[in-house]
């Protein structure tokens, strides 16, 4: 893992060398919390960013949001699927695109999917507005571009009217709410609404290039708008946010411990609830205030966040629970493809199947690696499913080994029940599921391919086995 940890910190190093932005701060954690830091260029008084250093963190913020909505949800002060009209009456001055179009609900807003258009640039300078000014804006009316409900649109409006439905159903201010409910009881100290938030580590100035260098912007105010991009918070405090996030897939304890926000809730807030056609590499959906995609492996949770003068991006592994923050004072400072790339090597690294597999399918393996070496019936019978000599006999199977065995030139010298680490020497794994595996049997003029897949028994069998010859050997 130390090899990936530098490999990270290099596609951070890179990116700043090109001159992404003043400085950059970036942190990789696993479930145990932060466990690399690192930072180029000049932070506060000239000296490195440091994990206590804030940055804005920009649309990062909505999952904050997200969680408050849940929060009040299961409390009872609200339903998602109510419409928006009940806790912000001027909206109904909307104009709906049909006459059997419904009015947007809370669910729609938190799935960016209430038929809004995307509006970054507008809505970035908004924050300020005031929330008299902001019922001006609705009562002025709201260009609705789609049915609600059916079509994904990045929406920051349909988050600040987030905003206006907890302060509504919680009968106290947004950010009262998500200071005293999330920030406070998980120990975010380091992160607020506006420049005076106390960390540790200083403030980062805001910047742009602009005429051959970099322009400080000014902090915009917090207001009606913060709820879609307002705080500023550190490396260390939203490494600490996204381990509880990502807490919520843990082994369920036996009671569960206080908490903010519900497990369940959490795990809600990071499933995928409106698919997002773009061409990333991987599907990709909206769930609650944050974005996931489907990895070969099981679900990738992120976010990025852009303001005038900041960049950020914060993504993990749900199942895994490794995960990179990362953020710059430029604007587009195009920070979310150096995290992903960043995150990419990490979580190669923590996927591989050495790593993932169960220990149900590593004893499976080296039973099977025995039988390759030499046929036992007993052995057989215990290690597979009924279906195994079922879909194929087990002479057929014998043959068929034994013929990939000649085609590879026999078997390499080797104990008949090698461990684990034996068969990955000069071997590469893959694997699918904790429940999958490939891995190779060396041969003298090549080598065996074996795959096999256990059953959902408890305990598993094997259900899948299959042995072939693989004359070209991976250096």
């Amino acid at each position: 893992m130390t090899a990936a940890l530098d490999a990270v910190d290099a596609v951070f190093a890179e990116h700043h060398s090109r001159g992404s932005a003043p400085s950059l701060a970036w942190g990789t954690f696993e479930r145990v919390g932060l466990v690399r830091f690192g930072a180029a260029g000049e932070g506060p008084d000239g000296a490195l960013p440091g994990p206590d250093t804030a940055y804005r963190i920009a649309s990062c913020t909505k999952s904050f949001t997200a969680a408050a909505v849940l929060l009040l949800r299961d409390s009872g002060a609200l339903n998602l699927d109510d419409p928006i009209t009940r806790f912000v009456p001027a909206f109904d001055s909307a104009r709906l695109p049909g006459a059997d179009a419904p009015v947007p609900t809370i669910r729609m807003l938190l799935t960016m999917s209430a038929g809004l258009p995307t509006d970054d640039p507008w809505a970035d300078r908004q924050e300020a507005l005031g929330d008299s000014d902001f019922d001006d804006v609705l009562r002025r009316g709201v260009t609705i571009e789609s049915m609600p409900g059916t079509r994904f649109a990045y929406s920051n409006l349909g988050f600040a009217l987030l905003g206006r439905v907890i302060e509504k159903a919680a009968g106290r201010g947004y950010r009262d709410l998500i200071t005293e409910r999330f920030l406070t009881p998980l120990g975010l100290t380091g992160t607020g609404f506006d420049a005076s938030v106390a960390a540790a580590g200083g403030l980062a100035e805001g910047t742009r290039w602009l005429d051959g260098g970099w322009r400080a912007l000014p902090f915009s105010s917090p207001g009606a708008f913060s709820p879609i991009g307002g705080l500023f918070s550190t490396v260390s405090d939203v490494t600490r946010w996204a381990c509880w996030l990502a807490e919520a897939f843990d082994v369920s304890p036996a009671v569960e411990p206080p908490s903010p926000l519900s497990r369940a809730s959490r795990r809600e807030m990071q499933q995928l609830h409106r698919f997002v056609p773009t061409l990333p590499r991987h599907p990709t959906g909206y769930g609650f205030g944050l974005f996931v995609e489907q990895y070969p492996h099981g679900a990738v949770v992120s976010h990025s966040g852009g303001y005038p003068g900041f960049s950020a991006h914060m993504r993990w592994s749900a199942a895994g629970g490794h995960g990179i923050v990362a953020f710059g004072n430029a604007t587009h400072s195009r920070l979310s493809l150096a995290t992903t790339q960043a995150f990419d090597v990490l979580d190669a690294a923590a996927h591989h199947p050495a790593s993932t597999v169960l220990p149900a399918a590593r004893s499976a393996q080296r039973s099977l690696t025995g039988l390759i070496r030499e046929w036992d019936d007993v052995t057989a019978q215990v290690v597979f499913a009924d279906n195994i000599s079922l879909d194929d006999s087990y002479e057929r199977r014998k043959e068929d080994i034994a013929k990939a065995i000649r085609a590879v030139g026999g078997l390499a010298p080797g104990s008949r029940q090698p461990d684990a680490a034996a068969l990955l020497i000069g071997a590469h794994e893959t694997s699918t599921s904790p429940t999958h595996l490939v891995w190779h049997v060396q041969g003298r003029a090549g080598r065996l391919r074996v795959e096999m897949r256990l059953t959902p028994e408890f305990p598993p069998r094997v259900q899948t086995f299959t042995v072939s010859a693989d004359l070209v050997q991976a250096r």
